[in-house]
C-alpha cells in the first residue's frame, strides 16, 4: 500500500519530519518498506509550443518551438528549438521541458545535441518519461492555468511530496485506504481526523425513476449502493489525479475509471461503474448463482460460475458481474457512454475470497473485500465519486437524486467489555480507564462506562469500559484484539520488554528425541543427511518408477517444472545421488527424515480441513549408490536393534521403483511400515546410475510409536562368557524367504542362540531347479556357563531339524 503525504494532509494536519513519520507508521504496525522523497526535477519547467515544423532529413521527428521567459535559442523568432518524436502537440500547447542540464529521473542528463543535423535545446517530455504517469507515445498536454516558466513539480503540487511503501498486514482492513492510514498517523500525533463530506449538486430526475436495486441474498450482499450520473464525457482525468494514481501504483486509463480507482484508495471502498444504457431499466440484483452460468468478464475471458458464487445481474436475471471481483463486459463503459451507473456494495468477504481465489481474479478491490470494507462508508463514498468525476469532467456531470440503498444482513455492531486490570496485566504495565479511552476514543474505538451495580464502588480508574467497535474494524472482535490497539498507540518501545518466565525448562518431546536418535543411528552407520525439494515436477515421479497414485498437485506452483508434492522421498534421493555420481562419488550413501504427502482421506473427516489438504506422513529414506540388497537389510536390523523392535521382512515384487525379485515389505507387528531391497535397475539406469543402488524406506510415526512405547525396557546384561560360531548351509526352495529361514533359526535356538545372519546365497549347478543354497552364522553364547560341546550340538540339531521341517529344505 503506497499513500502520499500531501494526500495523508487532506484528512489531518500532518506535519514533521518524513523520516520520524515513517518510524511512527512503522510502530502503529504499518511497516515503511520505503521512503521516497519525490524530486522536485530541477530544469523542468513549462513551456508553450509556439510552432511546429517537419525535421528535413527525418520523417518520425519533427521540430518543436517552444517559448520559454527568459531563453532564446534556434527556433523561429528566437524560440528554443526541441527535436522530438511525439506529435500529440498542437501549437498553443503548454508542455514539460526539461531544460539544458537538467538530470531526469532515471538518471540521465540533458545536453544541447544535434538530431540529424538540427540542434536540439531540450526535451519535451512524457509522463512516463517524468515518472508521474505510464504514457510514454506522447507529450504531457499541462492545464493552461498552469504558470509558464514555473517548475512543473511546483505546479502539480508534488514538489517535495513523501511517497511511504507500507506493507499492510491481513489483520488490518482499515489501512488499506489513505483515510484509514491517516487515521492512525493523527491519532498517534494527537491531532485531529475528519473524512471531509463531499459536496454534490444534484439536478435532473429522481433516482427511483430511472434505476432500481434488489438484494436476493442478503448474506451474500450486506449493503447495496446506487447513483446515476448523466451528461458524462469519457477524457483523460487531470494530471494531477494520474500522478497520484501512478505513484500509488494504479494505471490511469480515463476519467472514470481513474475517479473510481481514486475513491477505492482513499477511502478504501471498491466500485464498479456500468453503462446506464446497457443495463435494462437501470435495475441491480444480486444473487448467488445455481452453476453452469457463463460470463465475459472486463479483461475478455468467459467465466463459468460454480453454485454458491456471487452474481450481479439485471432486470432479465442476466448476470452482468462477479460479485466484488470484476464486471461483465456487457455492461462496460466506452468512449460512447453518456450515463453512468455506480455501484458501491458491501460483500460477505468468505464469498469473495472463494470465488477469487478459485477463478484466479485477485486484484485491489477483492483484496479489500476480502479484508473487509466499512459499510457505513457507502454513502460518503458514493458522493465522493459524483464531487470528483463533476470536478474532472469539463462542463460537469449532472446527477440524478437522491441515492438507492438496498440492505441486506449486515453484521451487528460488535460491543467488547475491556478491564483496566485485564489490560495491564497482558501489556504489563498499569492502565487506567481515562488512559484507555485517551488511547482508543482516537481511532474511532468509542468507550463509555456502563452504569452496572457490578462496578459502582470499585475506583473510576479501575472501572470496565464498553468498547464499541466501527464498521471499519472488523477484525476486532476480543478483549485481546482491543490490547493489541492499545499496545500500538501506546507504543511498543514504550512498554518496555521482559522475559516471561515458563513454568518448567525446555526439553524435548519423547518423539523429539527418539527422532534425534534415528539420526544418530544412520550418521553412525556411515551416511550423510540431504534435503531434498519436497516439490517436484510430475515426470520426476514417473522416471522413479512410482505409478501407485497420482501425486497431489499445487494449484499455485512457484515453478512450473516442480508441480506436485512428493509421494515419496526416493525421487529426492535418487536425483542426490546421480548428481554426486556425475562429480565422481560413485559410492554415495544419503539418508533424509522427510514428509511425504497423499491425497486427502476418503473416509469423510469430520474437519473440513482434512478432506482439502493432502495426507502428510513423515518417512525416512536411505539410498547407498553400490549398495546391495543386503546392506539394506543390515541397516534395517541395526534400526530395529537400535529401538528394541522386532522388524520382520516379507518378499515383494510390485512394490513401485523397487527391483522385481530384490525387494521386500518391513513389517511390524504384522503390518507394512516400509520396504527395503534395491531399486529397479531401468529407474537407476534412467538417472544415470549404473552400479546397483540399495534403498531404505520406513514410515517413521509407527517406527517412533512402538519405541516410544518399548523405551522403558530393562538393560540386559552382557554374558561374560565365551561364545561359539556355527555354520550351516540349507538348500531351501526359491518361494522361501531367507527372513522366513532366519526367524525359524531363532526360534528353535533358545535363550542360548544370539544372533544369526545370512552371509551367503548361492544358485549354480550344484543346486536342483528350483532352489538356493542359504548360508547362515549362528552365535552361541550362555548368560551364566559356558557351553558345552554337547550343548552346542543338540541346538545346532534343534535348529536344523526346524528348518528341514517347516521350509522343505535340506543341510547341505
Amino acid at each position: 500500500m503506497k499513500v502520499l503525504l500531501s494526500w495523508l494532509r487532506e484528512f489531518a494536519p500532518i506535519e514533521g519530519d518524513p523520516g520520524e513519520l515513517a518510524d511512527h507508521l512503522s510502530d502503529l504496525g504499518m511497516a515503511v518498506e520505503e521512503t521516497r522523497i519525490l524530486p522536485s526535477l530541477d530544469g523542468v519547467v513549462i513551456a508553450r509550443v509556439a510552432g511546429l515544423r517537419p525535421h528535413p532529413e527525418a520523417d518520425r521527428i519533427q521540430l518543436v518551438d517552444v517559448e520559454l521567459p527568459g531563453f532564446t535559442g534556434e527556433g523561429t523568432d528566437g524560440a528554443l528549438q526541441v527535436c522530438c518524436g511525439a506529435f500529440n502537440m498542437s501549437v498553443g500547447d503548454l508542455v514539460p521541458l526539461a531544460t539544458i542540464g537538467a538530470t531526469m529521473p532515471g538518471g540521465m542528463q540533458i545536453s544541447e545535441r544535434r538530431m540529424r543535423g538540427q540542434l536540439s535545446q531540450g526535451m519535451c517530455c512524457s509522463a512516463a518519461e517524468l515518472e508521474l504517469g505510464a504514457d510514454a507515445e506522447g507529450i504531457m498536454i499541462l492545464p493552461n492555468e498552469f504558470e509558464l516558466g514555473a517548475p512543473l513539480m511546483s505546479q502539480l503540487g508534488l514538489a517535495g511530496d513523501v511517497l511511504y511503501d507500507l506493507e499492510v498486514n491481513p489483520n488490518r482492513p482499515d489501512a488499506m485506504s489513505v483515510a484509514g492510514v491517516a487515521r492512525d498517523l493523527a491519532a498517534r500525533l494527537g491531532v485531529p481526523f475528519r473524512i471531509p463530506a463531499p459536496v454534490v449538486s444534484e439536478s435532473g430526475e429522481d433516482i427511483s425513476t430511472v434505476a432500481s436495486v434488489e438484494i436476493i441474498d442478503a448474506d451474500l450482499c450486506g449493503r447495496f449502493g446506487v447513483r446515476v450520473i448523466r451528461d458524462v464525457s469519457i477524457g483523460r482525468s487531470p494530471l494531477w489525479m494520474q500522478a497520484r494514481l501512478t505513484l500509488c501504483g494504479m494505471r490511469p486509463i480515463n476519467s472514470v475509471v481513474d475517479v473510481s480507482n481514486y475513491v477505492m484508495l482513499e477511502l478504501g471502498t471498491p466500485n464498479h461503474t456500468y453503462d446506464l444504457a446497457l443495463v435494462p431499466g437501470g435495475h441491480l440484483g444480486t444473487r448467488r448463482s445455481a452453476g453452469g452460468e457463463r460470463l465475459v468478464t472486463l479483461d475478455g475471458s468467459e467465466r463459468e460460475m460454480l453454485r454458491g458464487d456471487g452474481l450481479i445481474v439485471d432486470r432479465d436475471d442476466r448476470p452482468i458481474g462477479i460479485s466484488g471481483v470484476m464486471g461483465g463486459e456487457n455492461t462496460e463503459i466506452s468512449d460512447s457512454t453518456a450515463a453512468v451507473l455506480l455501484e458501491l456494495a458491501w460483500w460477505d468477504r468468505l464469498s469473495i475470497s472463494r470465488t477469487s481465489q478459485r477463478l484466479g481474479l485477485r486484484s485491489e478491490a477483492s483484496m479489500r473485500f476480502e479484508r473487509g470494507t466499512d459499510h457505513e462508508l457507502v454513502p460518503v463514498a458514493l458522493d465522493r465519486f459524483c464531487e470528483l468525476l463533476d470536478r474532472v469532467t469539463p462542463g460537469g456531470v449532472s446527477v440524478c437524486s437522491g441515492r438507492l440503498d438496498g440492505r441486506g444482513a449486515l453484521p451487528p455492531a460488535t460491543r467488547v467489555r475491556v478491564r483496566p486490570a485485564r489490560m495491564s496485566h497482558l501489556l504489563g504495565r498499569p492502565f487506567g480507564a481515562d488512559e484507555l479511552r485517551g488511547l482508543l476514543d482516537p481511532i474511532g474505538l468509542q468507550c463509555v462506562v456502563p452504569d452496572d451495580d457490578a462496578q459502582r464502588d470499585g475506583a473510576a480508574a479501575d472501572r470496565a469500559l464498553e468498547v464499541t467497535i466501527p464498521s471499519f474494524r472488523p477484525d476486532v472482535v476480543t478483549e485481546t484484539d482491543v490490547a493489541e490497539e492499545v499496545a500500538r498507540h501506546y507504543g511498543y518501545q514504550r512498554l518496555g520488554r521482559t522475559v516471561p518466565r515458563s513454568p518448567e525448562p525446555g526439553r524435548l518431546t519423547p518423539a523429539q528425541g527418539l527422532r534425534r536418535d534415528l539420526r544418530r543411528v544412520l550418521v553412525g552407520a556411515g551416511l550423510s543427511e540431504a534435503m531434498p525439494n519436497p516439490f517436484l515436477a510430475p515426470d520426476a515421479v514417473r522416471r522413479a518408477g512410482i505409478d501407485g497414485a497420482e501425486p497431489v498437485r499445487l494449484l499455485n506452483p512457484l515453478a512450473t517444472e516442480e508441480s506436485v508434492l512428493r509421494p515419496s522421498l526416493l525421487p529426492g534421493l535418487l536425483t542426490a545421488a546421480a548428481y554426486n555420481t556425475s562429480h565422481r562419488n560413485d559410492t554415495v550413501s544419503l539418508f533424509e527424515i522427510g514428509v511425504v504427502f497423499g491425497p486427502p482421506p476418503t473416509d469423510g473427516a469430520d474437519d473440513v480441513a482434512a478432506r482439502v489438504l493432502p495426507t502428510e506422513t513423515e518417512h525416512v529414506g536411505v539410498i547407498w549408490a553400490g549398495g546391495r540388497a543386503a546392506d539394506a537389510v543390515h541397516l534395517t536390523e541395526l534400526i530395529s536393534s537400535a529401538f528394541g523392535l522386532e522388524l520382520d521382512l516379507e518378499n515383494a515384487n510390485d512394490l513401485d521403483g523397487m527391483h522385481p525379485v530384490r525387494a521386500a515389505q518391513v513389517l511390524l507387528d504384522g503390518q507394512a511400515v516400509g520396504f527395503v531391497g534395491e531399486i529397479d535397475p531401468v529407474v537407476c539406469e534412467r538417472h544415470g546410475l549404473a552400479q546397483r543402488c540399495a534403498w531404505l524406506q520406513v514410515n517413521v510415526e509407527p517406527l517412533l510409536a512402538a519405541a516410544s512405547a518399548a523405551a522403558d525396557r530393562p538393560y540386559e546384561l552382557v554374558s561374560t562368557y565365551p561364545s561359539s560360531d556355527i555354520d550351516l548351509a540349507f538348500a531351501v526352495p526359491d518361494d522361501v524367504q531367507a527372513s522366513q529361514v532366519r526367524s525359524t533359526l531363532l526360534a528353535a535356538g533358545g535363550d542360548e542362540l544370539r544372533s544369526v545372519s545370512l552371509f551367503d546365497i548361492y544358485r549354480g549347478d550344484q543346486m536342483d531347479p528350483g532352489t538356493r543354497s542359504l548360508a547362515y552364522r549362528l552365535r552361541l553364547q550362555a548368560d551364566d556357563r559356558t557351553l558345552t560341546d554337547e550343548q552346542a550340538a543338540d541346538i545346532r540339531q534343534r535348529c536344523i531339524d526346524a528348518v528341514e521341517h517347516f521350509h522343505d529344505a535340506s543341510l547341505r
